[in-house]
């Protein structure tokens, strides 16, 4: 039976209202968070010039431009992960004892210093990070032993309460990236047991291990991944073949199956952190792919629906790598 123009269905693996065009399924906005002309994306820690550090900055995700100063964090952070409940931002873990034992969080429409959110379970450092509107995960990385992990940590956004466990990566990996759909949190890459193109995926909602989803076209690790609520970019990292590429790799999380080619960044380098508005995806910070391996001030975007290079956003407060990033509308709200 043909399915008529103008049917409307719930979509169940993106937890969203669509309707048919004649041709295809799109999806219908019901909400649009607003904060001075477009949603928000919040960066914090990394590592900066002079060492690691505890700075959070934001900036209007829908209108190119420089990022501006909202605070700081309670302890300095490198490599943490970062996820957000649209209105709730927590930066978890970090290198160097304590502060992977630890989190920290902030209100992403304000401005202002961060408070600890308390923890007693480790969250680790440079692992894969996604959350839905209830839960924040936290997949692979290392611990402070500087061992790669296979735990998957995850959390209730809205408590102050602690994670827990929630299951395993399918590869103890750390220098890995997240992001995902409102229904899968997913994980790219990573650099053990040696540089790898594997792709694991979870169902949020549920605890367990995880599966594996397919094969990025590149062994990659120290990348960044962004997302709309259907299709993931990644943004490449090092490769065994070079400490800087600019590929961009997609996949369309409601199926199984390899990345594919999307585009190009600009600038080649690693540990390029991503967030969205689930329409324009922007990568902010790198570390410069060759000496003196200095990080940079550097924003790229790109819109998440088509295939392309990436253009200038804008620049850093200060140059950074590896930071948490947080929006207000990302992929898995």
């Amino acid at each position: 039976m043909a399915i008529p123009t103008g049917a409307i269905r719930y979509n169940t693996d993106s937890n969203k209202m669509e309707c048919f065009d004649g041709t295809k399924w799109w999806e219908v906005a019901v909400s649009s968070p607003d904060l001075n002309g477009g949603a928000r994306v919040v960066t914090g820690g990394g590592y900066a010039p002079g060492g690691d550090t505890d700075k959070i900055e934001y900036f209007n995700i829908a209108t190119a431009g420089n990022a501006i100063t909202f605070g700081d964090l309670t302890v300095v952070r490198k490599w943490p992960g970062g996820f957000s409940n649209g209105t709730r931002g927590i930066i978890a873990g970090g290198k160097d004892n304590p502060k992977s034992d630890t989190a920290d969080y902030v209100t992403l429409a304000s401005t202002g210093n961060a408070v600890q959110w308390h923890s007693s379970f480790e969250w680790g450092w440079s692992g894969g990070s996604h959350s839905s509107s209830t839960r924040g995960i936290v997949m692979g990385g290392k611990n402070n032993s500087n061992t790669d992990v296979n735990t998957i940590t995850y959390c209730t956004i809205a408590s102050t309460g602690n994670a827990a466990d929630f299951g395993d990566i399918t590869t103890a990996t750390g220098y890995t990236t997240g992001t995902g759909s409102p229904t899968r949190a997913f994980r790219f890459g990573g650099g053990n047991p040696s540089i790898n193109n594997i792709i694991d995926y979870v169902t949020i909602a549920s605890t367990g291990n995880a599966q594996d989803f397919g094969d990025l076209m590149t062994p990659i690790f120290r990348n960044g991944a962004l997302s709309s609520t259907t299709r993931a970019l990644i943004s490449a990292g090092e490769s065994p073949a070079s400490d800087g590429l600019k590929t961009i790799e997609s996949i369309t999380m409601t199926t199984l199956g390899n990345a594919v080619n999307f585009g190009d960044r600009i600038t080649g380098g690693q540990h390029p952190s991503g967030g969205s508005n689930c329409v324009r995806g922007v990568w902010a910070g790198l570390q410069h792919d060759g000496a003196p391996w200095n990080p940079l001030d550097l924003m790229e975007y790109v819109n998440i629906s088509t295939e392309g290079n990436a253009i200038d956003f804008g620049d850093l407060v200060t140059p950074n790598m590896g930071m948490a990033m947080m929006s207000t509308n990302h992929g898995g709200l």
